[in-house]
């Protein structure tokens, strides 16, 4: 059937619109709003308005390129002081809780539901990966202590290499060899280099390049991220790895315009989930998925209550976690669109068995159950358990602009609420010479201020500065912003 380009276009951007508006019906229900895109997907599909799409070669491939948009994002947002105290218990969750939670559930599907060892190990690989885009999207809506907030994200953003390679290695007709370990090892270490190396590189890059409109800044650092993935798929390494790293090196590195690039970033997260969930709600076949519901209760059963428990205690044991922070972390496990494009992996790689294309149906019905179940109640569990944190304030923002030209940087500074700049005078700020404020703007009203002036919750600053002094002056107003205007004796030096 011919298509023309205007119809596409029309539906496109027709279903993007509603997708927005879905974002906004998501939060007044509860709901996460992967669930609303499946279903617009399912209304456009072959049981609703009839659009027939059933390649999974295609899908599973813009599955992939979503996936690399949406781990770009997680990257760049992802703030290195947040993450740093629990890098060692990220590291552990996508590595070593990986293992388990597919050794744990390929075993008790192969027992409850009969299926070869093979098959069912596959099927655990499938079900272990927690999914970025849930996370991301619903954990920072929770307001968690910032070490599990940070365990959970760094999972998320590191755990889709070694699932992915898994998925390969137990989808392929070859047979298993002991060396197979050895290849996943420098899959992962070859893809982490690339990562450092495109993320260091890049942000030298960009610090340093005086590119002649600012939209040009989110473009390249995008492109430096998406790089990333293809060099490291075309040095047989994990390009998902080398992607979340290089977006993480560059989120975190002051580069140029860093809001436009974060705004822009985000922007292209949202569109990558619109698409890939509706693509995946339009691939399905609600009729088929009736067969699939006893199989998806067994499995979301043995995932909730043995595999992802277990899995985090054993992945724990060298931190000493509490129970509650292990509990939050078991049931913080949210599931969404990965488990679903590596589901489709199988179907791509024949020789295919029934039991793959049930493994599709499988894990869709899987999410929309986990994702109603968890998604939902996650706020209510970290009150529960006593792990949220309530009226703690914002990261506070600062963009930076260069002014090449007269040598000097121009940065934005936002106060959010609950910072400690609220209170301080202009004075006390002490910024480093050769920076100063020049403009405050409170309430949409701006003005010059002065020594006396004292700044307050939601001000935006503009600060001029040279480029030798831009870094000492974003580390002092970082600074003020966690420990107040005696940050510096407290031992507060805003490096982080």
């Amino acid at each position: 059937m011919n298509v023309s380009l205007e119809a596409v276009l029309g539906v496109g951007a027709a279903v993007v619109l509603l997708a927005v508006v879905a974002v906004r019906a998501s939060v007044r229900l509860g709901l996460p709003s992967l669930l609303l895109y499946l279903g617009i997907g399912v209304l456009l599909g072959e049981s609703v308005l009839g659009f027939q799409f059933e390649n999974a070669e295609l899908t599973e491939s813009l599955g992939l390129a979503a996936l690399v948009l949406i781990l770009i994002e997680g990257g760049l947002t992802t703030r290195w002081s947040d993450v740093r105290p629990a890098l060692g218990l990220g590291i552990s969750l996508s590595t070593l809780a990986v293992v388990v939670s597919i050794g744990i559930t390929g075993s008790a599907l192969h027992w409850l539901l009969g299926l070869d060892w093979r098959v069912a190990f596959l099927w655990g690989a499938v079900l272990s990966s927690t999914d970025a885009a849930a996370v991301f999207s619903v954990l920072r809506g929770v307001g968690v202590r910032r070490r599990l907030a940070g365990a959970l994200e760094l999972e998320s953003g590191l755990n889709d290499a070694p699932v992915v390679i898994a998925v390969l290695l137990l989808a392929s007709a070859d047979p298993l060899h002991w060396w197979d370990p050895l290849l996943v090892v420098y899959e992962l270490a070859m893809g982490a280099a690339v990562g450092a190396a495109l993320g260091f590189g890049g942000a030298w890059a960009l610090r340093r390049a005086a590119l002649p409109a600012t939209g040009l800044y989110p473009l390249a650092t995008m492109a430096v991220c998406v790089l990333g993935y293809a060099a490291g798929q075309w040095l047989h390494a994990s390009g998902l790895l080398a992607t979340y790293l290089a977006a993480l090196i560059l989120g975190n590195a002051n580069l140029p315009h860093r809001g436009g690039v974060l705004s822009f970033a985000e922007g292209t997260g949202w569109l990558a989930q619109i698409g890939l969930f509706v693509l995946l709600g339009l691939y399905s076949s609600p009729g088929a998925l009736g067969g699939a519901l006893v199989p998806a209760l067994v499995a979301g059963l043995v995932l909730v209550l043995l595999a992802r428990p277990l899995s985090v205690v054993v992945s724990m044991l060298p931190f000493r976690l509490p129970w509650r922070e292990q509990a939050f972390l078991s049931w913080a496990g949210l599931r969404g669109a990965v488990p679903i494009v590596l589901a489709l992996i199988p179907l791509t790689r024949p020789p295919y068995s029934p039991e793959d294309r049930l493994l599709v149906d499988v894990v869709l019905v899987l999410v929309v159950l986990l994702t109603l179940l968890q998604g939902t109640t996650l706020p209510w569990v970290a009150r529960l358990l006593g792990v949220s944190r309530a009226g703690e304030a914002t990261e506070i923002e600062v963009d930076s602009a260069p002014l090449d030209e007269l040598g000097a940087d121009l940065l934005q500074v936002r106060v959010p609420v609950g910072s400690r700049l609220h209170g301080v005078y202009l004075r006390e700020l002490r910024l480093p010479r050769g920076a100063t404020v020049s403009l405050v703007v409170r309430g949409g009203d701006g003005f010059t201020p002065q020594p006396e002036t004292r700044l307050q919750e939601r001000d935006q600053l503009l600060v001029v500065t040279t480029a030798s002094a831009r870094v000492k002056a974003e580390q002092r107003i970082r600074a003020v912003d966690r420990a107040g205007r005696l940050a510096k004796w407290r031992g507060e030096s805003g490096r982080s």
